[in-house]
């Protein structure tokens, strides 16, 4: 690991494999384990940098492909890199592009050499190789950045999944020896799909190459939860124990309890500011929609044991006045108090693991079987396809 990165394990559960460490960056230490906000466009969206450090926000994320199309790296990089060029002074992280490309099943060719895909944006033909989203990466200057790879598909055969699995290693190699920063930590991405052997074979290669970081990705793609967590139970404990673990696309309480059980330190998910865009708020584990009636009248917090700014100062029956008005600050109002939401579990996680309390206090997360409650979805406006 370079000079400006390292990561110390504080504790460890005495029951599971549950982790509580400080990964130190060049702008900043990140306690974990820790939920990670999206901001795909240099933005968290509906809220500024301000707001995002006061829902306890360390290390956000943006992405390399969305960036790369608009406005393209080289004006990130005039205005001083992605952290000055957005005003977010703390910890970043910039994925490779590869998911976003590779959902663009019907615009894109996938060879050795990269991807070729038809820019949604203009029609314009992109090249985008291992070697290129390393250059685009180090050119926009997020601390931690992605390597190419290849996410396959759920469901997909095992033969394919073996060659995408095979190919995301080649390609990390040679993202390995494009990448020209020192002060950017290279994470490499264990691929996969539901084969627990390849997943353990990839993982046990990309350690021997003694990166800064790994990440687990190829899950949350469409397989059901039980296979997700036998993915991860069987991949994480692989992983270099002195290295931070970081499990992408992520953020429901269940998947990240049992992810942290199994030994995962950082998480990321566009679930916060995309349920408050469709006015939906995380109380306590549940799924409110506050388009419902029973809030119309209802004048208490959010959650009356949240800190966040939507909770200490308006109610339940105004914010959802504003969902129903389609005010912006609905919106801007239910992303703080989601982000805040769930930075709060993985922080209560982090507390409980320092004085060895995990399986006692977060128990039912681990057992429970489905994703996080959903009480009342009238009013749905169905799933928004935008990034986060």
């Amino acid at each position: 690991m370079s000079a400006v990165f390292s990561f110390e394990t504080l504790a460890r559960c005495s029951q599971t494999k549950a982790r509580a460490g400080v990964f130190f960056t060049p702008h900043g230490p990140v306690e974990t384990p820790r939920f990670m906000p999206v901001g795909t466009l240099a933005n968290v969206k509906t809220v500024t940098p301000a707001q995002l450090k006061d829902t306890g926000a360390q290390m956000i994320l943006s992405n390399t492909y969305h960036l790369h199309l608009q406005p393209g790296e080289a004006i990130v990089a005039g205005g001083g890199g992605l952290h000055k060029f957005m005003g977010w002074n703390g910890p970043m992280l910039t994925d490779s592009g590869g998911f976003q490309v590779f959902s663009l099943s019907e615009m894109r060719k996938i060879t050795e050499e990269g991807v070729t895909f038809r820019s949604p944006h203009d029609g314009q033909i992109i090249n985008l190789t291992p070697e290129r989203s390393i250059e685009i990466q180090n050119t926009l200057g997020a601390d931690v950045i992605m390597a190419f790879d290849e996410c396959p598909p759920y469901p997909a055969t095992r033969q394919e999944v073996e060659a995408a699995t095979n190919r995301t290693y080649r390609w990390l190699e040679r993202c390995i020896t494009a990448h020209t920063r020192s002060d950017q930590a290279l994470f490499g991405i264990v691929q996969g799909g539901v084969y627990l052997d390849l997943r353990s074979q990839a993982a046990v290669a990309l350690a021997k190459l003694d990166l800064p970081g790994y990440a687990i990705g190829g899950v949350s793609v469409g397989e059901p939860p039980e296979l997700m967590a036998q993915i991860v139970q069987a991949t994480a404990p692989l992983l270099p124990p002195e290295k931070p673990r970081y499990l992408m696309g992520v953020g429901t309480y269940r998947e990240m309890a049992i992810a942290i059980a199994s030994g995962i330190d950082l998480f990321d998910c566009v679930i916060p500011t995309r349920w408050a865009r469709h006015g939906t708020a995380m109380v306590q584990g549940d799924r409110w929609n506050l388009k419902n009636a029973k809030f119309r009248e209802d004048f208490a917090p959010l959650d009356e044991t949240c800190p966040c700014y939507a909770c200490q100062n308006f109610s339940r029956a105004y914010i959802s006045h504003l969902v129903r008005s389609q005010e912006i600050l609905a919106y801007t109002l239910l992303s703080i108090h989601n982000i805040t939401e769930l930075i709060r579990f993985t922080q209560k996680i982090r507390e409980s693991i320092l004085s060895d309390r995990f399986p006692t206090e977060f128990g039912q997360w681990l057992e429970e079987a489905g994703e996080i409650r959903d009480e009342g979805d009238e009013g749905d406006e169905g799933e928004i396809t935008t990034d986060n």
